[in-house]
């Protein structure tokens, strides 16, 4: 059997795909074993914490194993694929030296990915992963020196405890253990590479219980007092409730979330504004020739007025480095549009879009939207945002108080477009309406910018003409 060590087997592994990602779950496999791949071929398809993402495959080869079935979590640095790059074909049918280890289940197939683009409705997405067909593939594990390096890589290490003896566990796993009084180097590791998990420590502890009571046979004159019952562990109704592991973008949005919200102090002011003359413009808008083939909407119309609001308002597009206790004003203005997808909510956003055309922002518009719903927004388009709009009005959904991206000082949510009744000229009438929400950082953005900003933004929607005389 060939084993990993060979010069002519190369290892693949897990590339940081985006800032900082420390792991990510494959999606699906293009390739098994004894296929012939080419170099930049994409073997397989990857979500992290940002984005779905094709890996290509840097040299070429065959196939030679698949370390890791689909559905699994990995951290970066860790072998995925193995490609045997002699030439020859790989070993027809060849027997692993033990019988394989049980791989982990899949995750429960999503019942159709349909990614949500706030502001354009839903779209069902072609994207299916494929059923698993024939035997699984056995993990091979590398050798001990490879798991000396992929523990340097992982933070992880082999089963064995490190030299150091520090056993492996996640924080908030030592922090159960740390509860409940249990010493981590007296725990038996059964998680991967020798970590330890909540169920071990669990283990440890009623594996104490006996231990620690030791039966005393001198004196039986009293009776003995009755057994602690130890606390149920915690338990669910799997026909009443759903539990649904938080990883990926979910978590990543998590994270981001608390930490800008308990950050940053959040300031939200509201203004309802009659919107009618914008709606009369996008209809013009769709007739132009200039904008044939592209998607003319209120959201772009929205999205250029903010721009212009900013151009008048430029302190508005700053954010806060806590680090060096500064404010940095951004000469660009990176706009970023939120959008809601099966994997939970992500934040693309254009370059450069205070230098664009309507035309082109339009345009530009139109490729996040389709990329959004393919699945494949890159962690570089989610990376940079200076402001966001986010479009709740979708929904039906009048007005929030949307929480700030990390990094930003404002964001822009837009209401449901709704006929109500309006004072125009004098009489009252029914008009095309909605509210708008702006939440900004009230550390480096006062009330009164912060207000002029929106009043701009609602004086637009209310005479789009200002687009020309304003910008």
């Amino acid at each position: 059997m060939t084993t990993m060590t060979d010069a002519s087997v190369r290892e693949f592994k897990m590339p940081d795909v985006g800032e900082g990602l420390t792991e990510a779950e494959i999606l699906k496999w293009y390739v098994q074993p004894g296929d012939t791949v080419t170099d930049g071929q994409v073997v397989c398809e990857v979500e992290t914490a940002k984005a779905a993402v094709e890996l290509p495959i840097p040299y070429d080869g065959v196939v030679r194993a698949l370390h890791f079935p689909e559905g699994t979590t990995v951290d970066v640095g860790t072998s995925i694929i193995a490609v045997d790059v002699s030439g020859g074909a790989a070993p027809a049918a060849e027997a692993p030296a033990a019988a394989p280890q049980a791989e982990p289940e899949e995750e429960a197939e999503p019942q159709g990915r349909q990614p949500v683009l706030v502001g354009y409705g839903v779209s069902a997405s072609s994207t299916k992963r494929r059923p698993r067909k024939g035997a699984e593939v056995p993990r091979q594990e590398p050798e001990p020196a490879a798991q000396a390096l992929q523990a340097e890589l992982n933070g992880h290490g082999p089963a064995v405890a490190p030299a150091l003896g520090r056993p492996l566990a996640k924080p908030p796993v030592r922090k159960l253990a740390k509860d409940l009084g249990v010493d981590l180097a007296t725990v038996t590791p059964t998680g991967p590479d020798g970590i330890i998990t909540r169920e071990d420590v669990h283990a440890a502890v009623a594996a104490q219980a006996p231990a620690a009571e030791p039966a005393p046979e001198a004196p039986q004159a009293q009776a003995p007092a009755p057994a602690a019952v130890p606390a149920p562990a915690a338990s669910y109704d799997g026909a009443r409730e759903t539990r649904i592991p938080v990883k990926g973008v979910r978590k990543a949005t998590a994270a981001a979330m608390v930490g800008s919200a308990f950050t940053a102090p959040h300031v939200t002011e509201f203004v309802t504004v009659d919107v009618t003359r914008t709606l009369k413009l996008v209809e013009e808008l769709k007739g132009d020739k200039e904008f044939a083939g592209l998607r003319v909407n209120p959201l772009l119309l929205i999205s250029k007025a903010l721009l212009v609001a900013i151009k008048r308002n430029p302190d508005i597009n700053a954010s806060w480095d806590e680090a060096n206790q500064e404010i940095v004003r951004k000469h660009y203005v990176n706009l970023g549009i939120a959008a809601a997808t099966p994997r939970g909510l992500i934040v693309p956003n254009i370059k450069d879009a205070q230098a664009k055309t309507l035309p082109q922002l339009a345009e530009a518009l139109g490729e996040l939207v389709s990329t959004a719903r393919e699945g494949r927004t890159t962690p570089a388009a989610m990376q940079g945002g200076t402001v966001t709009i986010t479009n709740v009005g979708v929904f039906g959904v009048d007005t929030g108080t949307p929480i700030l991206n990390p990094g930003e000082s404002a964001i822009l949510a837009v209401g449901a477009i709704k006929p109500q009744p309006w004072v125009h000229k004098g009489k009252v009438k029914s008009r095309q309406v909605t509210t708008l929400a702006l939440s900004f950082d009230h550390r480096l953005v006062d009330g009164e910018l912060g207000s002029k900003v929106l009043a701009d933004v609602a004086a637009i929607l209310e005479q789009p003409k200002r687009l020309i005389t304003w910008a």
